[in-house]
């Protein structure tokens, strides 16, 4: 799983939602124009992960999440959301569901939160307590994983 990089994942998971909308829908229960309102979420939530991200670029700090971080990076959107990528691709991933108007792909976007949060997560804010010590758990205390 180190090698399945969060990026690659949300889009490993929006071909599964889609083909599971196309084949398993379970039940449709957003029709036309109503999921139109998914490509809102879809298009917020990305631009979170990339407004997120491009803060760890002016921070010059490492970016993959398997890698050892340079900088702690508090300002911006990290002073509300310790996760503000993730939370970007859960609710872009949120979005994608909507659009899809169906309720099998809404079970992919719960697998992701769990995997977000139990894996990528877990292991990043292990990484960063080993790394910033003090300075991380001051950071932790004072702002919540998610939202």
């Amino acid at each position: 799983m180190r090698c399945l990089l969060p990026p690659f994942f949300f889009l490993l998971c929006v071909v599964i939602m889609a083909l599971l909308n196309g084949y398993v829908p379970l039940v449709r229960f957003v029709a036309y124009p109503w999921n139109l309102l998914g490509v809102v979420d879809l298009v917020g939530g990305l631009a979170i992960t990339l407004v997120a991200g491009s803060q760890f670029m002016r921070a010059k700090t490492n970016l993959k999440t398997f890698d050892r971080p340079d900088h702690l990076v508090t300002t911006g959107l990290f002073k509300y959301s310790r996760n503000p990528m993730y939370l970007g691709f859960v609710i872009a991933a949120f979005g994608v569901a909507f659009y899809l108007g169906s309720l099998a792909p809404f079970f992919i976007v719960v697998l992701f939160i769990f995997v977000a949060d139990r894996w990528y997560v877990a292991f990043e804010e292990r990484i960063m307590a080993d790394v910033f010590g003090a300075d991380y758990e001051k950071y932790k205390n004072s702002v919540r994983r998610w939202i």
